[in-house]
């Protein structure tokens, strides 16, 4: 692991001007610089790049951030990669941490393993093209099906001889360790011991992970080499290194196309991959004939928000694979697909068609999902009453899973015109499934607390607010624009509304991540109008975290100055409060912990953060083009932000606080009018008691809450 003292060195000595000007043309505009986006198909600049705060960022598509997050995008490379790229091109020394007895064990088994496969991936290349077997058997296999050698190469296709120990034999003697080579699934081991080698007879490909590493291989069985063999593939088994459901065959040589064209295609097999690349068309990945996992749709999602799923027009394997494409549509996708003509799958397409003739096949061709899966229903369903219900319950399913309320409403629009059935009907279904799924999130989020309550031994509902209970979500108010102001008892002057003593904070005043409950389910907040203040007051602490906002006295009566972290914590914590996203949990942690860290600077600490998560988030909230107001004094001169964190610290705490005891009655209502609640007679007094306590606080904090200033997004 990157030491932060090694990061620190690594963010000083990466000019953002010097990285970016290293891949996109930058011309001098003001005190920016501005070219054309490398990650879409910019026309006109729009590629901004600040050398004063170190960033970059696109406002055409959004992307950007540091160096190393540019680095880690345009590379797509991991953050300690990134680092490791930054660190190289300035010619600086990476110092790891001591890892501990246990982590070394568990990575040096971990490198064990990549380096077996390494070794093997080396072993079948070398095979195919310089033993006899290789090349009369394995290369004429490729070559018939029209592979050329820099594709061979490219892809680091091999063989394996019909020998049934050969490759077993040669790694023992360069020596590799039976265990590793068991562990990899490379050879498994006979009842007396034996090594056999598990791909023997077959041609290679190797399965690579997002950053290029063998992590698994594929073996296609010639029946001319192995008679009798019946199963024409035989992939490597799962191991500490290989999930089949988190690799999709492709990916590595797929993401920077994927970037570029702003697309990924999703073919069957490892042929189909190999042959579109060959034909010009690389933003392309395989599912290796299994149906797609959420963790490989994550991965395409990290890449583009479009897929085109090509099908071969075999009706059943495309009602087979329909099924699963839900998911897709549950993560936001935008999800099209394209039906081959007759006769042709992926592999055999892209070997008659360049790769102009072949995307221009597919724009011709391709049709959103809804409609395709509607019009394929509706070809079997015909005028049967019976199935024609079963494809509206199928198709409003599918509908139901969208994310985004516009795309569903569009979708509703579209399907009850091919249908012939009334908007209001699909509107009502749909609701009713979005409904059902809310519930079973919450049930699902219920069913982990208890479980992580467990686990930790403690008593569920023992928490400063009421833990979660088993209730619909539901929408909050519609989210305002405005801010109450500071009450009349505010500070006017630079003076804590409220006497506080420096023992007030020490390093551990913010609530530790894991310990704040809510009665707020965790999914599904960001729409709620206490998320956008919590948001804001955090973009406070990342700003101006160790500045000081006003002054207090301490029992001596000396005047102590009181910084926006200190009197955020202190202010969470006399409520027993805390941020409801876990991500800023940790942050406010972590600033607590390092406030008094020499020369500590909450925007610089948080930027160079090596938790790529932490230093994304706090890019956007430096870079954010929103303030909280324009205010002008008497004189019009213009006031910023942070001169009046005296005044707009406080005023987003109250707002916080008030939204935040707002939705949690909201959901106590809620929870009352589940029969396991009301049943529950401790339970249901322990709520009604709570909802007393919390409507007294809310009415207090109406009563402060005055004028409004006006929020300019």
């Amino acid at each position: 692991m990157i030491d932060q003292a090694t990061i620190d060195r690594i963010m000083d000595a990466a000019q953002i001007t010097d990285v970016v000007s290293d891949f996109v043309t930058l011309r001098k505009r003001g005190v920016n610089y501005v070219g054309l986006c490398p990650f879409h198909d910019d026309k006109t600049p729009s590629f901004y790049v600040s050398p004063s705060k170190g960033l970059c960022k696109c406002f055409a598509c959004g992307k950007g951030g540091n160096a190393v997050h540019f680095i880690m995008e345009h590379e797509q490379l991991t953050y300690p990669e990134a680092l490791r790229y930054l660190a190289r091109k300035y010619g600086i020394e990476i110092k790891e941490r001591e890892l501990s007895n246990e982590e070394k064990q568990a990575q040096s088994e971990r490198e064990s393993l990549f380096v077996v496969n390494q070794f093997a991936r080396d072993y079948f290349q070398n095979i195919l093209h310089n033993h006899v077997d290789g090349r009369s058997i394995g290369m004429a296999y490729f070559h018939s099906r029209g592979f050329r050698d820099d594709i061979i190469e490219k892809f680091q296709l091999g063989y394996c001889t019909d020998s049934h120990d050969a490759f077993a034999q040669e790694a023992l003697k360069k020596g590799y360790k039976k265990e590793f080579l068991v562990k990899t699934g490379l050879c498994y081991e006979t009842d007396d011991h034996r090594l056999r080698d598990r791909f023997w007879g077959r041609v290679i490909f190797p399965v690579h992970t997002l950053s290029g590493k063998v992590v698994a291989f594929g073996g296609r069985v010639l029946a001319a080499a192995t008679k009798g063999v019946k199963v024409k593939y035989v992939n490597s088994p799962e191991s500490e290194i290989y999930h089949k459901s988190n690799e999709l065959y492709g990916i590595y040589f797929a993401k920077q196309a994927i970037v570029k064209q702003d697309r990924c295609f999703l073919v069957e097999g490892y042929t189909d991959v190999i042959s579109m690349h060959q034909s010009g068309v690389e933003n392309v990945v395989a599912s290796s004939g299994t149906a797609l996992t959420t963790q490989q749709i994550k991965m395409i999602h990290r890449f583009t928000n479009n897929m085109t799923v090509l099908y071969d027009g075999d009706a059943a394997g495309i009602k087979a694979s329909i099924r699963g494409i839900d998911m897709l549509l549950e993560e936001g996708m935008n999800i099209k697909v394209c039906l081959l003509p007759d006769g042709d799958d992926p592999d055999s397409f892209a070997r008659k068609h360049n790769a102009t003739e072949f995307q221009a096949f597919i724009n011709e061709h391709e049709t959103d999902f809804i409609r395709f899966k509607t019009n394929l229903l509706l070809k079997d369903a015909g005028r049967d009453p019976i199935k024609r219900a079963e494809l509206i319950s199928n198709l409003v399913q599918s509908i139901s899973v969208i994310p985004e309320a516009i795309v569903r409403d569009v979708y509703i629009k579209e399907c009850a015109q091919l249908l012939h059935v009334e908007d209001r009907l699909l509107v009502n279904e749909v609701a009713k499934r979005r409904e059902k799924q809310a519930e079973q999130q919450a049930e699902r989020i219920e069913r982990e607390r208890r479980a992580a309550a467990a686990r930790a031994n403690t008593p569920a509902g023992n928490s400063a607010t009421v833990p979660n209970s088993d209730m619909p979500q539901t929408a909050a108010n519609a989210p305002t624009d405005d801010i109450p102001a500071p009450a009349a008892d505010s500070p006017t002057q630079k003076t804590a509304p409220a006497p506080y003593s420096p023992t007030d904070f020490p390093p551990e005043a913010a609530l530790p991540a894991d310990a704040y409950e809510s009665f707020i389910p965790q999914e599904g907040k960001e729409g709620r109008e206490f998320y956008k203040y919590e948001r804001l007051i955090l973009q406070m602490v990342v700003r101006y975290g160790e500045r000081v906002m006003c002054n207090t006295t301490d029992e001596a009566g000396e005047e102590v100055p009181v910084s926006v972290i200190e009197y955020v914590i202190n202010d969470l914590k006399e409520d027993e409060l805390a941020f409801h996203n876990p991500l800023h949990r940790q942050i406010m942690t972590e600033a607590a912990a390092h406030l008094h860290d020499e020369g500590f600077i909450a925007e610089r600490y948080f930027l160079n953060h090596p938790d790529p998560a932490i230093s994304k988030l706090t890019v956007e909230l430096v870079s954010s083009r929103y303030q909280l107001s324009k205010y002008h004094s008497k004189n019009q001169k213009i006031v910023t932000d942070e001169e009046r964190l005296y005044e707009l610290v406080p005023t987003l705490m109250i707002n916080f606080k008030y939204a935040i005891v707002s939705e949690e009655l909201k959901h106590m209502m809620f929870a009352l009018q589940d029969p396991t609640v009301a049943n529950d007679n401790e339970k249901c007094n322990s709520i009604m008691q709570r909802y007393s306590e919390l409507r007294e606080v809310q009415s207090i904090m109406a009563k402060r809450l005055g004028d409004r200033v006006v929020l300019s997004f």
